[in-house]
């Protein structure tokens, strides 16, 4: 699976090595680089795919990089000392070379002239290997056919992804355009392009990304869009939201970071479905008309929890510990209604913190009775108190809740349970999207 995606630019010179100081006066992108670092080190990823203009490119072949693991240097940069090195996923490798074989796509592992890492790949490696290191790599360059067929290249590498089942961390390395000053001169199609390219990559409006005309792209003199065109491809048919991290132009060149969220469908359509009521004042109609639900929370009924958290802190939280309509979706469209507008503890979410919020929803299984809290465990385990017609829940693996003591003592107070009262225990298994 796809976990997520960046943009992500390739300047040697933010390499302190080779910077020698001019790095501070691109800070923002260095900070924005080590952020998306600390966020791929926090996922954990198996395997990483590398996107790079740099790379073995031709004009009608995509390549993909082959062999058991590659070394490169900052030597034509005036740095020889800077090394790197990383092993390749040959089965992930193995994997994308079969399927273009099968649909007869211009993409292999022919024609490697240079086998050394270049610093497309190198610049992003740098940050992230500087707090994550147990991954493997793939790379890829684009190539000079069209857009479509960027976008369809990337769509055959999630494909290969999801086919040996990989955790995935996708960067699309590119500068933006190098018309905008400097060295290199200036164009306002450099403008212009970087101002189109980073709203379309914000919004994640791939479908006018694709179609940006190709003089606007020749006269910018950029070398990201490929990579981003081919990124567009590996996000197709997610659920996606994006946030751009940084933009700078010190040096007559644009640089920008940005991180791309993959949702699953649950989160997705909770979001979806508090987004359009704050937003319209109307309850989204079921099933929702310009939102595909997989049949899994059509066809299966349960009790289901929404969380909203702003700013790492709770912001609302409303759930069922039954089915209460009849089915997973329908369930999860009310309550994150719910959480956002008439949790009690918190007043309703304004439309300008809906950018702000992330989403958790938790999916019970049917409780079940047990005799005593030897039956619990904290990080496995939500528990249900009753003590007549008091009931209250909490549900398992929550920040700051360590002990089964403590569950329960929380689950107590939820439902007004004395501590000298007797009730009863349940315990249910969830499964958790967040």
């Amino acid at each position: 699976m796809i976990l997520s995606a960046y943009v992500m630019p390739h300047p040697p010179l933010a390499l302190p090595k080779i910077g020698g100081g001019m790095e501070e006066k691109i800070s923002e992108t260095v900070q924005a680089m080590n952020k998306a670092a600390a966020e791929i080190s926090k996922q954990k990823p198996d395997t990483i795919i590398f996107i790079t203009p740099h790379g073995n490119t031709y004009s009608d072949y995509f390549h993909i990089s082959s062999g058991a693991e590659a070394v490169g240097d900052f030597s034509r940069f005036g740095v020889a000392n800077a090394k790197y090195r990383v092993k390749y996923d040959t089965d992930l490798i193995a994997e994308i070379s079969r399927i273009v074989k099968e649909a007869n796509f211009p993409a292999g592992t022919d024609g490697e002239t240079d086998p050394a890492l270049d610093h497309g790949m190198m610049v992003p490696m740098h940050y992230i290997n500087e707090r994550y290191m147990n991954y493997k790599a793939v790379r890829v360059s684009i190539s000079g056919l069209d857009a479509t067929a960027h976008f369809d290249f990337g769509e055959i590498l999630t494909k290969a992804v999801n086919a040996i089942g990989r955790r995935t961390v996708i960067i699309a390395s590119g500068d933006l355009s190098h018309k905008l000053g400097g060295t290199n001169g200036f164009a306002p199609e450099g403008e212009l392009f970087d101002r189109d390219i980073m709203k379309h990559l914000r919004e994640c409006d791939f479908d006018t990304l694709l179609k940006m005309p190709h003089e606007l792209r020749h006269k910018a003199a950029e070398c990201g869009y490929g990579s981003f065109s081919i990124l567009a491809g590996c996000l197709s048919g997610a659920f996606v939201s994006a946030k751009q991290l940084s933009y700078e132009k010190p040096f007559g060149v644009g640089y920008g970071v940005v991180r791309f969220a993959i949702e699953d469908s649950f989160r997705a359509l909770a979001r979806h479905s508090l987004e359009h009521r704050v937003k319209t004042g109307e309850e989204l109609n079921f099933p929702p008309p310009d939102f595909q639900i997989p049949q899994e929370m059509l066809s299966t009924a349960a009790g289901a929890f929404v969380s909203l958290h702003k700013n790492g802190k709770l912001r609302g939280c409303i759930g069922t510990i039954v089915p209460t309509t009849e089915c997973i979706a329908e369930e999860i469209m009310q309550n994150a209604v719910s959480a956002g507008l008439q949790d009690p503890r918190f007043p309703p979410v304004e439309e300008s913190e809906l950018p702000h919020l992330t989403y958790k929803v938790d999916i019970l299984d049917a409780p079940e009775d047990i005799k005593s809290a030897k039956d619990l465990d904290v990080k496995r385990y939500g528990v249900i108190v009753q003590s007549g017609f008091k009931r209250g829940l909490l549900l398992p693996n929550l920040d700051g809740v360590d002990s089964v003591d403590a569950q329960i003592s929380i689950a107590c107070q939820k439902a007004g349970i004395a501590a000298n009262e007797n009730f009863c225990l349940q315990r249910f298994n969830v499964t958790r999207y967040e």
